[in-house]
């Protein structure tokens, strides 16, 4: 199986889906990717990739960050006592970190999924992370505050070597100018301060010479007088690495006492890494998960089809769809050179090792395959000098292995089989050989230019034809699947489009058979019929979309006028609303200045006020009726009220109960506040139950007519305005204002947002201008602070 993946380029392919990981074990987890044994298996896998898709998707998506090499840090750390060096802590310490990071997926997961799976084995110490974090500094190198001993040193080492530098700068220039070294300074010779001078003045600068120049005129000389402080300073820098060592050992062992959990951790990392990989090329793909088929016992379905490497160039790649039932079990693929017959055989291979291996490639939804036990696949020139093999010879040794070894479970792919040698008899080498397959193995895919091998579909051998499309007017290939038709080899065409003399192409059409001539002529006419329906197929679907494009316009125009005709609606009721309320006030007004009139006791005064009051609802009224009339009726007519003479009744434009006195045909008389009003029946509703019978007219009275219609307001306690434009506040913010009235709601809760505050601005103006407004005020931190506005209503 290993060969047959080679030649169809699985590696190559798995190259490329492993460069989405962030770690080389997470790449080096991918490369090693291979069809696993049962379907159960290679559904798991597969439903893991594409959860981990559709997280990476999603609204809170999800980042890995790179997962650092743990290999010679686990090796070294099965060696007792023995200290990790800092860049391998610090790698422990990074896993952690990113393990740490990757624990809060779990709430996020499938419970029952491979990604859980791998989440619950991740482990993470915050505690001895922080402690390798706290041991390092940015460069690497162990901390001054690792330890209060190594702070110490470190202390008196930067100290002693200040001193030493100062008194060994003063000492070079006390030297006489002709032994002085112009411009130099106090330099690091072996680990030993030193001097440079002028070899001629080495005796008189005394001491050690630990180097010389590269043109050995310079000495570089520890006076005698810096010895001793060099030895003090010598001292401490062994003290120094000391106490590194310790720190090291000591953190060493505590990453060593959990050395199991890190590895676990590690390679629950390195596989979630491969999964998201995966993941993420499956997303560049656009893939679907295929269904696996059982072998034998159903069709192949395969949908949107295309080479993963071809997927990912910039000119993308053909896709095709493939339909083959239980019975069918080899395909026969023909056509021209460079027509694409052999890419399209290691798709067919590439489908089904991709997704048996967990990896999603490049199909569309509702594809389905069969699950293959073994891959083998016969593609290229394979010959051997050494082996002292012939293409043919080659082609020969790997079919008499495939017919050996294959099984009903099998997958066989052979590019021009029975080419490489006479044309006749392998021809009829590769007939027998597709028919013994047809038997033996699940599915046979090969490609010919075999023109006896395209008649072995009508010979009832479970084969189907198929060809790769080419255009014969610009001998260029289209590379669209057609099943149950050979393609032509276009060979004499292509020879002449490539300057074949004339006459050679004459006498080679001449020694043609007339079968050949036949089906050649066939082919072509089949060809010219499938153009022609193709072009019909074109202009119906082109037709069709003006259709739907038509009915698409059509069913917009006719919602925007819905949509206009309801705002113009939401209006009339608005100003309808507008001019009740405004009557309303009036009426209420007159009402109260009435009994205020009848509480003081004077008759006189009280026949004064009741004139008063009743001019004063008789302009309201009519002042409400010519506003009405002028917005036309903003609701459908509805049946007659249930009211009576003697009922208790509310009127539209006033809160009070009000008695009804008298029917006169449309018009009711009613007694309210003292007064006797006429009124239209339509605007009196029932305030109570009756307690008897109507003594009305028959037909005031129906208990089966529906209560009259009302403006249509949703009460509620906050509106929301976020996302409108300025214009449109007032349109939203009135109707709100004006339900929250109507429902007696104490106050109103405003939302509009932060943003510029164009809105807020907007809504401040509105509310300034309304007089039922008592006052209002930006929200309180706990109510939305500035984005929120509270009204509060008189």
């Amino acid at each position: 199986m290993d060969h047959a993946l080679r030649v169809i380029e699985f590696d190559r392919v798995l190259a490329a889906v492993g460069e989405g990981a962030v770690s080389e074990a997470g790449r080096a987890a991918v490369h090693g990717l291979r069809p696993l044994r049962n379907a159960a298996s290679a559904r798991r896998s597969l439903a893991a990739v594409h959860e981990l898709r559709e997280l990476i998707g999603s609204r809170d998506g999800w980042v890995l960050d790179p997962i650092a090499p743990l290999g010679g840090a686990l090796r070294r750390l099965a060696i007792e006592d023995a200290a990790l060096e800092p860049a391998q802590l610090l790698a422990c310490g990074q896993v952690m970190a990113v393990a740490r990071a990757v624990r809060r997926l779990e709430a996020r997961l499938d419970p029952d999924g491979l990604p859980a799976e791998h989440v619950s084995r991740v482990w993470g110490e915050a505690a001895l992370e922080k402690r390798i974090a706290r041991t390092f500094d940015a460069t690497g190198a162990v901390a001054d505050g690792a330890s209060p001993e190594l702070r110490r040193i470190r202390r008196a080492l930067a100290t002693r070597r200040g001193r030493l530098v100062d008194e060994l700068t003063r000492y070079a220039r006390s030297l006489p100018e002709r032994v002085r070294v112009p411009d130099a300074s106090v330099t690091v010779r072996n680990g030993r301060y030193c001097i440079p001078v002028r070899r001629e003045g080495k005796g008189i600068a005394g001491g050690l010479v630990h180097d010389a120049s590269a043109s050995r005129r310079t000495l570089f000389v520890e006076p005698s007088r810096a010895i001793e402080a060099m030895n003090e300073i010598r001292e401490l820098e062994l003290g120094e690495a000391r106490e590194v060592d310790r720190i090291l050992r000591d953190l060493s062992s505590a990453v060593r006492a959990r050395a199991s959990e890190l590895a676990a951790s590690h390679a629950a990392l390195v596989e979630l890494d491969s999964l998201r990989a995966r993941a993420l090329f499956a997303d560049e793909m656009d893939a679907a998960p295929p269904a696996f088929v059982e072998a034998g016992s159903e069709g192949i379905h395969i949908r949107g089809a295309r080479h993963p490497l071809l997927a990912l160039d910039a000119g993308g790649a053909v896709p095709f769809d493939l339909d083959l039932s239980a019975g069918e079990r080899v395909l026969l693929v023909s056509g021209p050179n460079a027509g694409g017959k052999t890419v399209f055989l290691k798709t067919l291979g590439l489908l089904s090792a991709l997704s048996q291996s967990g990896v999603l490639p490049p199909l569309g939804a509702g594809s389905r395959i069969p699950f293959f036990r073994r891959f083998f696949a016969v593609i290229g020139d394979e010959q051997s000098i050494e082996a002292s093999l012939s293409t043919f010879g080659a082609q020969a040794r790997n079919l008499a292995g495939i017919l050996r070894d294959a099984g009903d479970r099998d997958l066989v792919l052979f590019d021009e089989i029975g080419s490489a040698t006479d044309p006749a008899e392998g021809g009829a080498l590769a007939a027998a050989s597709l028919r013994r397959l047809a038997r033996q193995a699940r599915l046979t895919v090969a490609t010919t230019h075999l023109g006896d091998l395209k008649r072995l579909a009508d010979e009832k051998a479970a084969a189907v034809n198929a060809s790769l499309e080419f255009d014969g007017t610009r001998l260029e290939p289209t590379y669209r699947l057609v099943r149950d038709r050979p393609g032509r080899s276009y060979a004499l065409v292509i020879a002449a489009r490539l300057g074949v003399p004339d006459d050679v192409l004459a006498d080679a059409r001449d020694r043609l058979g007339p079968e050949h001539v036949s089906l050649d002529t066939l082919l072509a006419r089949l060809e010219a019929e499938r153009g022609e329906v193709e072009d019909l197929r074109v202009q119906l679907e082109r037709r069709a979309g003006e259709t739907a494009e038509r009915e698409r316009d059509l069913a917009s125009r006719e919602t925007a006028l819905a949509d206009s005709e309801r705002a113009a609606a939401r209006r009339r009721e608005v100003e309808r609303l507008a001019a009740l309320r405004e009557a309303r006030g009036r009426v209420e007004a007159a009402i109260s200045r009435l009994e205020a009139e009848f509480a003081a006791g004077d008759e006189l005064r009280r026949r004064q006020a009741k004139r008063a009051a009743r001019g004063e609802v008789e302009r309201a009224l009519r002042a409400s009726s010519r506003a009405l009339g002028a917005l036309g009726d903003s609701a459908p007519p509805s049946a007659e009220r249930t009211v009576g003479v003697g009922d208790t009744v509310r009127w539209d434009a006033s809160e009070r109960p009000a008695r009804l006195v008298e029917i006169r045909e449309d018009r009711g008389v009613i007694e309210v506040g003292g007064l006797r009003l006429t009124v239209p029946l339509r605007e009196l509703t029932p305030h109570s139950a009756p307690a008897g019978g109507s003594s009305g007219p028959a037909g005031v009275r129906e208990a089966a007519a529906p209560p009259p219609r009302r403006p249509d307001f949703s009460v509620a306690t906050e509106v929301d305005l976020r996302g409108l434009r300025v214009d449109e506040v007032e349109g939203t913010l009135n109707p709100a204002v004006d339900a929250a009235v109507v429902g007696d709601l104490p106050w109103l809760r405003i939302i509009h947002g932060k943003g510029t505050g164009a809105l807020r601005e907007r809504v401040g103006q509105l509310l300034a201008a309304d007089p039922r407004i008592r006052l209002f005020r930006t929200g309180e931190s706990n109510e939305g602070g500035t984005g929120v506005t509270v009204v509060e209503f008189e």
